[in-house]
This record gives C-alpha cells, structure tokens and sequence, in this order.
C-alpha cells in the first residue's frame, strides 16, 4: 500500500466534486443511514458525504495513516477511525453504505478489500476510482502534453498495483461476490491559471529542478524504462519545466488535467 502525504492529497483531490455530483446518484445518499469512507485520508469524500446526506446521517472516515486523519480531524472535523481497509474495526452489518475514493487503485487485492466492506455493509458497496492511464493534458507548452504521457506510461510499467482500474472496477466487485449495479463517470479536471496558485508555482519548480520526476525514479525503472532513458526523459522534463516557469512570468501559462473517475456501485447479493 501506498502512502500519500497531506500536500499529495490537498492537490490532488482540490476541487474534486465542485462542479457536479451527479455521479453520486447511484448511491441513493439521501437514504443512508451509516455511511463508511474507507481510506478516508484527509476527509475530503468524508465532507461531500456528510452535505449530500440527511442531518441524521452518520458518516465515519477510517484510514490506516495516524497523521492524515489528524488533519481530517481538523478545521472542519469529521468523525474518523483508524484502521486497515483488509482489517475493518467494526463488527458486522454496521453500515449501509461502505465507501473508497482512489484506494483500490493502491492495493494488490482489491476483491479481498472489498469483501470486508461487503462484511461491515448492510446494503451497498461503492468504488470511487480512477482511470490514470487515460489522464489528459492540455497545456500552453507544446511538450508538456507528451513529456506527462511518456512519464505517466513509464510509471505505470513500474507500479506493482492496477492504478486504471478505475474503468473496470467491475470485475473486482463482482469477484467479491457482489452485484454491480451502476457504474457512473466522473471527470475531475484541474486548471492552472493567472493568478497562480503556491501549489502551482511549486509544482512548476519541482518541474524545472527534475524533482517530482525524481521521487518516481524507482517505480520508472521498475518498468521498462533503462537509465539512459531516464535520464533522457528527465532533462526534457526539466527543459520543459524551464518553459513552463518562464510563461508564469508572463502570465500565459494555462494547463487543464482530466482525471477520469469512476463510480461503481454493488449491492450485497
């Protein structure tokens, strides 16, 4: 299993759900009773629950990372408990909706998580998952659009877990031994624009230095990617970084980011 920080997850899952929640639908939300986020992180799936259900409803976060849920115990709380998503600390039929957001993607069994949902679960078990191999860029620099694929490939050879099993998060369901019952698409799309934000600026620095393509070095050369061409990929990718920093000067620098997400949903058979 992988472990994100706070910043990770802050940028990634910024924005997420702002502009539709249509999606969510199949989860039939405003019926729930107890509604279980596992993998909760920050809390961020926590609070979208938490305002699409009733008052009465009970939304309980779990994750594994003691430091994470102190954050989404923070400035706008949510109930969490610790715990590991194969090893749920709760008893039987505790809740009628149990719930992920990008955590499937990060296990090497994702059936075997969802059959511990399925056990905690009275009703309905629910994927929120994305599909990273179809991830689009439209950028102002001409390379950047290619430079990401290339690298996002590369990574994807190198990692040990199905990260686009976002589009067929079916099968996985359905080898719990549950009935899938809708699958729902979702597209997060992150802008980078004037005014620019810290993240932004940071992440267009970490560009130019090579040192986000850096912290995934070893999961590249996992794959089929050699040194040599590494180091090729990465000093374009610093070239490119050079560009992107140079139009944030000049405030022409415009990047849009497609996420595709998937929300599938079983009901205990």
């Amino acid at each position: 299993m992988r472990e994100f920080s706070e910043s990770y997850l802050s940028r990634t899952r910024e924005g997420m759900w702002a502009d539709s929640r249509a999606a969510l639908e199949p989860l039939a939300l405003d019926s729930r009773d107890r509604i279980l986020d596992v993998g909760c992180g920050t809390g961020e799936l926590s609070r979208v629950l938490r305002e699409e259900t009733a008052d009465d409803t009970t939304v309980v976060g779990c994750d594994a990372d003691l430091e994470l849920l102190e954050v989404a115990r923070g400035d706008d709380p949510v109930p969490v408990v610790a715990g590991d998503a194969l090893r749920l600390p709760f008893p039987d039929n505790s809740f009628d909706l149990v719930i992920c957001q990008a955590l499937l993607i990060n296990l090497p069994d994702p059936a075997a998580a969802l059959e511990e949902f399925a056990r905690v679960s009275t009703d309905l078990v629910a994927a929120v998952e994305p599909d990273n191999a179809a991830v689009e860029i439209d950028s102002s620099v001409d390379a950047e659009d290619d430079l990401e694929r290339r690298a996002r490939q590369a990574y994807l050879d190198g990692v040990d877990t199905d990260v686009a099993l976002g589009a067929d998060a079916r099968r996985a369901i359905e080898a719990a031994g549950l009935e899938v019952l809708a699958t729902r698409r979702y597209d997060h799309v992150r802008t980078v624009e004037p005014p620019y934000s810290d993240g932004a600026l940071t992440a267009a620095r970490r560009k130019a230095t090579g040192d986000g393509l850096a912290d995934d070095r070893q999961t590249i050369l996992s794959g089929a990617v050699t040194e040599s061409e590494y180091d090729d990929l990465r000093s374009s990718w610093r070239e490119m970084g050079r560009t992107v920093i140079e139009q944030m000067g000049t405030q022409e620098y415009r990047r849009a980011e497609t996420v595709p997400f998937f929300v599938t949903v079983g009901r205990i058979a």
